[in-house]
Parts: C-alpha cells; structure tokens; sequence
C-alpha cells in the first residue's frame, strides 16, 4: 500500500492531515510539511466516463466507512481519522467496512477555512440574530464541529427554453363625477437557447437539500483533481443518491433558473404570473465532486440545532430558537408606538 494512502509522514510516520491555512499535508507529531504530490501515490491510470472515474487498485483500501446507527448515515473517512460521532445527528457512529463500490470523484474544493473559523461564525451568527433567548446565548452546548466533504453530481448542458406569462397593467384616473379604473390584459411569450455549467445537486440523503443550497455558492474554479490526500483530518460522506436520481433536481433547478432569467425580462407591467415554462436538454453530462462544508451540532432546552457553513468561503446558515415573548413584547410596542402616532396626528388635524 502506498504511502498516501496510509496518510503517514515520512519523516517520523505520525498521522499527515491536509491544514486548510497552508493548503498542505502537515504532519500533526513532527509539524513537517509536504506538497499535496510529494507524497507518492498509485499511479495506475484511471479510465474517466460519464459516472465518473473508478478506484485505482488498493486507492480505496483506507478509507473506512462508519455507519450511524441512528440515523443511518454512511460517512467514509481516511484510516487517520477517529470518526467518532454522526456529524449529522451527533450520535456514535460504529465501523462498516471499506468505502468500496462507489464511484471515484472527479474533484474536490480543499477545505479554505478552519474548525476555529466555523465556531467563530456560529457565535457572531447567533449574535446578530434579533429574538434570540437569553438563556441560548449562554447555555448552547457546542457537541460536535465536523469537516465534511459533501458527494454532489455536477450537471452541465445546454438548453432550449420557452415561457409564457400573463401580465395586466392597470390605469386609474378621475373626474368630477367618477373614478374610473381601465385593465388591460397581454399574454407574453420568451424562448432561447442557454447553457449550464456544472449545476450542483447533493447526493446524500442526510444533507438537507435547502441547507446545502443555502450555503451555495461554492468556486469550482479552486477545484482540483481528487487526491485521497484532501481527506486527511476530514470526513467524506459517502452518496446514496445516484446521478440518475439527482437528474430530476437538476431539471428542476434549471427549470427555474431559465424562468428567472426569462422574467427579468418582462418589464413594464402592473403585475405578471408565470403561466408555463418548457425546455429541452442535449449535450447533457455530469461529474462527481466533493464540496467542503462545517457541520456544527448545539443542543439546548432539549432540543439539538444544525448549523452549515461553507468550508470554502465561510458563509453560514442555520435556524435558531425565537424568544416568542420578546417577540410579543415588541409586536406590543411597535403597535402603541403607531397608535401613538395616529393620536398626535389626529390631535394635530384637529387643532389645525
């Protein structure tokens, strides 16, 4: 087995991790550090296609699988790693087998930004919310900060679209006797070709579908080749949803991005409801990549809170408790605050 894929320094042979702030391997006993390729690895050629590319012979050997016995979410990490909890669902998790019979990524975006970056971004995001209960402020407990990398099939093709919508403008007017109100009615149509470039769709069913979105979007420009080295202090979630299950979400969202774009072009108008929108997809192909994502787990008042931040530019997402009577305390005082107004308003009128 190469050395690579063992993750050993060659120095001392203590645990090699990728460090986000170098963008190296860096041994965590001696502190040596190494260029992702100056660590040999196999060398066997990988034949790529459309599903993506397969294990080299012996690539896949280290990399274990860890199933949540709660949830049931597979997590595939390199032999270094001490998986010890779900970062989905924070429980303990136990060893399967080898991450064998799936297919190899074509990329992965390396992880920019820290675990002490993600826990700063959980304070200053939970800080900036309005409403939040004292008591969450201080008694949160902080379980589990995972570095996850996220399966997501990337779909790029081009499009031929059409759309309809129905659009009113409405003209208002007035004289001495009557007021008068016209409505005119117009039926619009848009078509055009568009083209898509590596549209994402997570493959994992743990990860919710708008919590990923949410963090979006990732630069897969500052991708690279997949290197089982980009694993090393990190988890790897293996998919569970195939390509050809992800296509259906892919439509979708170009679905909507072809009728966002053909909107923004229907102006002038008093109001437009979309009526239909059509397309059709060729040159269509995928690929598999992994996306770098901080899973962050809280409980509090017996509940437990997710938290996503993107691994790669920081941007951070995630539902917090509301403080429902603070809420009702300003609803009340917004409300005699107007009332107010209105009084001295009136009063003034009337002294007018």
């Amino acid at each position: 087995m190469s050395a690579i894929l063992e993750q050993k320094c060659p120095c001392c042979g203590g645990a090699v991790e990728f460090n986000s702030s170098v963008q190296k391997l860096k041994c965590s006993y001696c502190d040596t550090e190494f260029e992702i390729n100056d660590i040999p690895q196999e060398t066997d050629e990988i034949n790529w296609s459309q599903q993506g590319g397969q294990w080299a012979a012996g690539e896949a050997d280290s990399i274990n699988v860890y199933v949540c016995n709660s949830c049931g979410g597979e997590i595939a990490a390199d032999a270094t790693t001490g998986a010890t909890e779900c970062p989905y669902c924070g429980n303990q998790v136990v060893m399967k087998g080898q991450f064998s019979g799936a297919l190899r990524p074509d990329l992965v975006i390396p992880f920019k930004l820290d675990k002490k970056a993600a826990k700063e971004a959980l304070k200053k995001h939970i800080s900036s919310k309005k409403f939040v209960p004292k008591a969450f402020l201080s008694d949160n407990r902080l379980e589990e900060i995972k570095g996850v990398y996220v399966p997501h099939w990337l779909f790029s093709c081009d499009a031929v679209g059409n759309a309809s919508y129905k659009a009113r403008k409405i003209k208002r007017w007035s004289d001495a006797d009557y007021d008068y109100t016209e409505t005119s009615y117009f039926d619009i149509f848009r078509s055009g070709n568009i083209s898509f470039d590596n549209i994402p769709v997570d493959g994992s069913t743990k990860m919710p579908d708008d919590l990923m979105e949410s963090v979006e979007p990732f630069d897969l420009s500052q991708a690279v080749d997949f290197n089982t080295a980009f694993l090393a202090g990190y988890l790897a979630d293996k998919y569970d949803v195939s390509a050809e299950q992800s296509m259906e979400r892919a439509n979708e969202r170009i679905r909507r991005s072809i009728d966002d774009s053909f909107r923004e072009t229907v102006n002038g108008y008093d109001h437009v409801d979309s009526h239909s929108v059509n397309m059709s997809v060729a040159n269509g192909f995928y690929k598999y990549a992994l996306y770098p994502v901080w899973l962050l787990n809280t409980s509090w008042n017996g509940e437990k809170f997710t938290f996503a931040m993107n691994g790669q530019t920081g941007k951070f997402v995630g539902n917090i408790p509301t403080d429902k009577k603070a809420v009702i305390t300003a609803s009340l005082l917004l409300g005699a605050g107007i009332s107010a107004v209105l009084c001295g308003l009136s009063f003034l009128a009337g002294w007018i």
